[in-house]
C-alpha cells in the first residue's frame, strides 16, 4: 500500500483527490494539507466527504509525514519549488498545477508572461496525458497533469493530427467549461449572480492554455502546430466540451475518421469514440472522455469534439490515473468509468 499526501486539499480538485484516494485499493491517504486553510476541519470545506473530522495540515515538506507519493493541487505559481523539492527527496510527484506542464522557458513565458522560477525543470516532467503522451511509465517521479481545456482539446483532435488528416495550422478550438474549472477562490465574476443565465467567452486572442495545446499536439505531429483557442464559462458546476475545427490535409469520409480515432484509442479504457456528439452529462462523475468527429464537406474541414468532467479526467481523476501508472498499478484502480447522469 503506497502512502500519499494531498497538498491543496481545500480546492475543488483537491477535494476530488481526497474522495478518490479514500476509496483507492492500493494508495493510502495519510496527509492532507492546506495552502491557506491549515488547521481547518475537512468537513468545513468538503461536507460531502467522509472523515470530515480530519484536519488540514501544512504543505511544508519538512512538516508533513514521509510519503511515497505527493499530489499537488495548488494555485498557479505555488507548486514549482515545492514540486521540485519533493522530487529531489525521491517522492513521486503528481502536480495538478500549471507550473511544470510546459517544455521550454520560452513557451512558459508565452503562456504566463513571466519567467519560470526554475527554468531548468521545464521539459524534465512527464506530460501526464497517457492516451496521447504514453506517459508516465512505471517508476516516474515527475508528472505534470495537463489542464482541463488542453486535455479535452488534445483528446479530440490528436488522432487526426497523427494521421495527417487535420492540418497543422489554422486550427480553432472552442471550449465550454463549468464554473468549477475556475477554482474555488472568491471572485466577483464567479458569484452565482454573475454566472447564472449566461455563457461567457473570455481570454480572447491569448489564453494561457493555447501554448500547452500546441506543445501536446506537436508531440503527436512531430512538427509545429498553430491554433486559436477561445474558452467559455457556462452556468453549470462541472463538465467541459471542446470543439476543434481543422482544415483537412487530405480527403476522408466521416466513417474513415471515426475508424482512425477508434484505432488510435484502442485499448485505452478511459476514451470512448462515439458516432454522435457527446454531452457533459454523460461523463459527469467519471474519468472517461467521450470523443467524436465529422467532416464538413462544404468548408473542407473536420470537426472533432471531446467531453470530459473537468474535475476528473480534467484534473483529479487524471492525476490518480497517472499515479497508478507511475507506481506500476492497474491504470484504472480507484477510478470511476460510469457517469452519474443519462
Amino acid at each position: 500500500m503506497a502512502t500519499a499526501a494531498v497538498l491543496g486539499a481545500s480546492g475543488y480538485a483537491g477535494g476530488e483527490l481526497v474522495r478518490l484516494l479514500d476509496g483507492h485499493p492500493d494508495i493510502e491517504l495519510t496527509h492532507i494539507g492546506g495552502h491557506a486553510s491549515e488547521g481547518r476541519r475537512l468537513g468545513e470545506l468538503h461536507p460531502q466527504l467522509v472523515g470530515g473530522d480530519r484536519r488540514l495540515g501544512p504543505i511544508d515538506l519538512d512538516r508533513i509525514p514521509t510519503v511515497e507519493i505527493v499530489f499537488l493541487a495548488l494555485p498557479h505559481g505555488a507548486s514549482a519549488l515545492l514540486a521540485a523539492a519533493a522530487a529531489e527527496r525521491g517522492m513521486t510527484v503528481i502536480d495538478l498545477g500549471s507550473d511544470m506542464r510546459l517544455d521550454t522557458p520560452e513557451r512558459y513565458h508565452s503562456a504566463y508572461g513571466a519567467e519560470h522560477p526554475i527554468p531548468a525543470e521545464l521539459g524534465e516532467w512527464d506530460y501526464g496525458l497517457p492516451e496521447v503522451s504514453a506517459k508516465p511509465q512505471p517508476g516516474a517521479i515527475r508528472v505534470a497533469v495537463p489542464g482541463c481545456y488542453p486535455t479535452a482539446a488534445v483528446l479530440a483532435i490528436a488522432p487526426l493530427v497523427a494521421a495527417g488528416i487535420a492540418a497543422d495550422t489554422g486550427m480553432v478550438v472552442d471550449a465550454v467549461s463549468g464554473a468549477t474549472g475556475a477554482g474555488r477562490a472568491l471572485r466577483t465574476d464567479l458569484l452565482f449572480g454573475e454566472v447564472a443565465e449566461g455563457v461567457r467567452p473570455y481570454g480572447l486572442g491569448g489564453h494561457r492554455h493555447r501554448p500547452e495545446m500546441e506543445m501536446a499536439l506537436e508531440g503527436v505531429a512531430g512538427r509545429p502546430v498553430n491554433l486559436s483557442f477561445t474558452p467559455h464559462l457556462a452556468p453549470i458546476q462541472r463538465g467541459l466540451v471542446a470543439t476543434v475545427t481543422a482544415t483537412m490535409s487530405r480527403a476522408a469520409a466521416t466513417g474513415d475518421i471515426l475508424e482512425t480515432m477508434d484505432a488510435f484509442y484502442r485499448g485505452r479504457r478511459f476514451v470512448e469514440v462515439l458516432d454522435r456528439p457527446p454531452q457533459t452529462r454523460w461523463v459527469s462523475g467519471s474519468n472517461r472522455a467521450m470523443v467524436t468527429a465529422a467532416v464538413d464537406e462544404h468548408a473542407g474541414t473536420v470537426i472533432a469534439v471531446a467531453a470530459i468532467d473537468n474535475l476528473l479526467k480534467g484534473a483529479a481523476g487524471q492525476a490518480v490515473q497517472c499515479a497508478n501508472l507511475a507506481l506500476g498499478l492497474d491504470e484504472g484502480a480507484g477510478l470511476p468509468v460510469a457517469g452519474w447522469m443519462a
